[in-house]
């Protein structure tokens, strides 16, 4: 087991095997995987809003879906990840608190999740696995030397996708 790499809220990293990616207390935010099997490459974006566009300050590319899946993307392909090998899981998308009335604020776990759908699609990279929804919060780690996406949650037995 080599070290394990901290990504934090709107934040991004890559790592190579042995090395392993983590992010802890995915709510609504989504941890988005992609990994290189033959590289043995992984990132991962923790990311807490859908779209980028719609707000006007936003110079942090990994708060947003859409600009942070597009970076981790380059990323990737910049530490020899290929293109056409890369697959994506997502975690987290959780709807962490009841709203009352149809404010967007309450599904913004849903929206994440969709906008994660979106990207790959545009990127076009397949997404093998996922583990979202439902209301409670995730912990969760991507081994790049397999490819494993392990997802903890508080009372629940580990989970690896």
């Amino acid at each position: 087991m080599g070290n394990v790499i901290k990504v934090g809220m709107a934040d991004l990293n890559i790592a190579k095997a042995p090395d392993s990616l983590t992010t802890l207390g995915l709510g609504s935010c989504i941890g988005l995987t992609l990994y290189d099997p033959v590289a043995k490459v992984g990132g991962l974006v923790h990311y807490m809003l859908p779209d980028s566009t719609k707000l006007k300050n936003n110079s942090n590319i990994a708060k947003f879906g859409d600009t942070g899946i597009r970076e981790l993307y380059n990323k990737m392909i910049a530490n020899g990840a290929s293109p056409s090998r890369m697959v994506a899981k997502i975690a987290g998308g959780a709807k962490m608190f009841e709203v009352s009335g149809l404010s967007n604020v309450g599904n913004v776990g849903e929206r994440n999740a969709e906008e994660a759908k979106i990207m790959l699609k545009e990127l076009k990279i397949r997404l093998i696995a996922e583990d979202t929804g439902l209301n409670y919060g995730r912990t969760v780690v991507l081994d790049c030397e397999n490819g494993n996406y392990i997802i903890k949650a508080v009372g629940k037995p580990e989970k690896v996708i």
